[in-house]
């Protein structure tokens, strides 16, 4: 898709870029050739027209993704029912993520009826703290980190270990440093959008 989108735009971009000059000559040209460089102007203006309404309806089907918690850049809504391992977006509010709420997409990990665990340990690096390292159904699917990238202090969820309740899901990634259910616990299914990978 993104090799698709690359392609598409080495093609376009000579002929966006030389269409002003053309536009100038077919406007201003006394050459008795004009009516070409009129006719090749109005097919320019055609495909340009073509590709900024396609551009126009395209861009706002698609959700650009900016942390490395997830493998896409950009995503797309799909609807449907949460199933483990899906993309899902929510409306996070959380002091750590600002004063207002963000959308943020993660992977569905650990659903209703699947057994979560938690378990605690000393930090290697801040013996005095605790970290979690949580599993759904015997898997590892995240460790707590005490202190964030930045040095804020982090406190993680703390479960009693047992079924994810009806209509919850623990939501994250792999990735070390990302903001997710080890902090902020479950989240409510009904809270969650189903997307789809894009690019």
């Amino acid at each position: 898709m993104l090799r698709l989108a690359w392609n598409a735009g080495k093609f376009v971009w000579p002929r966006v870029r030389d269409l002003p000059r053309l536009a100038a000559s077919a406007l201003q040209s006394t050459d008795p050739e004009q009516p070409f460089f009129q006719s090749r102007l109005a097919k320019a203006t055609l495909i340009v027209s073509a590709i900024a309404l396609f551009i126009w309806w395209a861009l706002p089907q698609l959700i650009w993704v900016r942390s490395p918690s997830i493998d896409a850049w950009a995503v797309r809504k799909v609807g449907g029912k949460v199933e483990r391992h899906d993309l899902v977006m929510f409306e996070l509010r959380h002091s750590l993520a600002g004063p207002l709420p963000v959308n943020v997409t993660k992977y569905a990990l650990c659903l209703p009826g699947d057994y979560l665990a938690s378990y605690t340990m000393h930090s290697d690096r801040f013996p005095k703290r605790l970290e979690a390292a949580y599993f759904c159904n015997g898997s590892l699917i995240g460790v707590s980190k005490p202190y964030g990238h930045a040095g804020q202090r982090l406190d993680y969820f703390r479960w009693k270990n047992g079924p994810v309740p009806k209509g919850q899901a623990y939501i994250g990634s792999s990735y070390k440093d990302g903001f997710d259910s080890r902090y902020f616990g479950l989240v409510p299914i009904s809270a969650l959008t189903r997307m789809e990978r894009v690019l």
